[in-house]
């Protein structure tokens, strides 16, 4: 599936500063509104076809009461607008505006068939009062906090179980405010795992476009068992010393195209995962069929884009292309450890580069850490039929660290037409274990595990006779 959205200049509607928006925002339902998939199935995500419905109801956030001036809360306008807004889901659904100003909010939950619409200057804000944000119980597929043992505070803005739900906007802002949050972490100061800046759950069709994401206490976007997930066209930014920030996190969903993002994190830029140890493996909803392409990726102290750690659920069917990775501590990384269990397969990476990248590739048998003590340690992932094709990399100091598991070992690992330039930093330009490969036309040349003419077949099958990416 994909997703249209035609974009209209707010000069063309100089109106709408007046106070009463609901004809004029009557002019924008061919925004970003209600979705219908049609079309054929094609080689990637983001190639499905999709038409779009306008929304027959829109009605804007001054007329519940809310003050954009930055510091009058507002969550109890966001709260009544979406409240009376579920009353049209039945009617071909509604959409909420908010023009410009700083509106100041608590988290809220959206509802099925509704358009969030952010006017250029709009700025939706986090209170930094952690009492504005909910406590809810921990995902399922995690058994805990993420960082924390027991709940986690509610997400900026939620969905569960909703269907077709657009947030959009004519680069309109959603600013966590997350350094209260960083500190609070840093200092061991919480009770409570940190939130999210927009969280979907167990929901369907669901679209975000044309936005700016700043400053998230944790990670921005998280669509957890979710199908159907297309975002493109946002900007996702949190400084480098913000602790394990990350941009979008795909968990347990399938059907996501990511493309045309810009994305500077101080942890991981984009990162796929899919339940944590025996919960995970329990819950047992894997990451598939995800297109990501068209994407520049940052990332600080992390993975520009990271598989893993949790991964228990499985990840699979995963196709990468296009993508520009700089100024990061590592490129591309696969990430699980003993007593994970689960599955990273049918990866396809291609037409990358990389700048300024102090390891290129990495794929890591003794990442993360156990939720609790009641974990299989005899739980082995399993990583294999991984390709990377079609490659360039300029300043790396590390080529690839690939280090399996013993007992797991990682086979299948694909290289293809990748060119490094590694500075002169380095000591040591590939790390292998517990591995196995094939390469050609690879520069360095990699250790001899990734040179196994008995995998070659096997890699060779993966690619399409012209040796660009083929979907799985």
């Amino acid at each position: 599936m994909s997703f249209l959205c035609l974009e209209m200049p707010a000069s063309s509607f100089p109106f709408l500063a007046l106070l009463h928006y609901k004809v004029a925002l009557l002019l924008l339902l061919a925004l970003c509104n209600a979705i219908k998939v049609n079309g054929e199935e094609s080689n990637g995500q983001c190639n499905h076809k999709l038409t779009l419905d306008p929304r027959p109801h829109s009605v804007s956030i001054l007329e519940f009461g809310a003050v954009g001036d930055g510091k009058t809360l507002n969550t109890i306008a966001f709260q009544n607008a979406i409240f009376y807004l579920k009353s049209f889901a039945d009617k071909g659904g509604a959409q909420l505006y908010v023009p410009p100003g700083r509106w100041l909010t608590g988290s809220f939950n959206l509802t099925s068939h509704l358009t969030l619409f952010l006017e250029k200057g709009a700025v939706i804000l986090g209170s930094q009062d952690p009492s504005h944000w909910d406590i809810v119980e921990p995902l399922p597929s995690y058994g805990r906090g993420i960082e924390l043992p027991g709940g986690r505070y509610r997400s900026l803005v939620n969905g569960y179980m909703l269907r077709d739900v657009v947030i959009t906007g004519d680069n309109g802002t959603i600013d966590g405010q997350g350094s209260v949050w960083w500190e609070w972490f840093t200092s061991h100061s919480l009770n409570y795992s940190r939130p999210q800046l927009v969280e979907f759950v167990s929901s369907d069709y669901i679209l975000v476009s044309n936005i700016t994401f700043l400053n998230a206490p944790a990670y921005n976007i998280h669509p957890v068992y979710c199908s159907n997930v297309h975002i493109h066209n946002i900007s996702v930014y949190a400084p480098p010393a913000s602790p394990f920030t990350v941009g979008i996190v795909p968990d347990s969903s399938d059907n996501v195209c990511i493309e045309d993002c810009n994305i500077s994190m101080g942890h991981d830029a984009i990162a796929l995962k899919s339940g944590w140890d025996e919960y995970g493996i329990t819950y047992g909803r894997p990451t598939t069929n995800v297109h990501i392409r068209r994407v520049n990726l940052q990332s600080s102290s992390g993975s520009s884009l990271a598989f893993g750690s949790e991964m228990s659920g499985g990840i699979s069917d995963i196709q990468v292309e296009q993508a520009h990775l700089y100024n990061s501590l590592s490129g591309i990384e696969f990430r699980t450890t003993r007593g994970r269990g689960g599955y990273i397969e049918d990866i396809i990476i291609s037409d990358v580069d990389l700048l300024n990248v102090h390891m290129a590739f990495g794929a890591i048998g003794h990442y993360g850490s156990h939720p609790d003590d009641k974990y299989d340690p005899d739980a082995f992932p399993v990583l294999q039929k991984i390709t990377l094709q079609n490659i360039i990399g300029t300043n790396i100091t590390v080529a690839g660290n690939f280090t399996g598991i013993r007992e797991s070992p990682f086979t299948s690992i694909c290289l293809s037409n990748i060119s490094l330039s590694i500075n002169s930093a380095s000591s040591t330009s590939w790390v292998c274990s517990y591995v196995s490969g094939f390469s050609e036309s690879v520069f360095p040349k990699p250790c001899p595990d990734l040179e196994n003419s008995n995998t070659s077949s096997s890699c060779v099958s993966l690619l399409k006779p012209n040796g660009r990416a083929a979907v799985l």
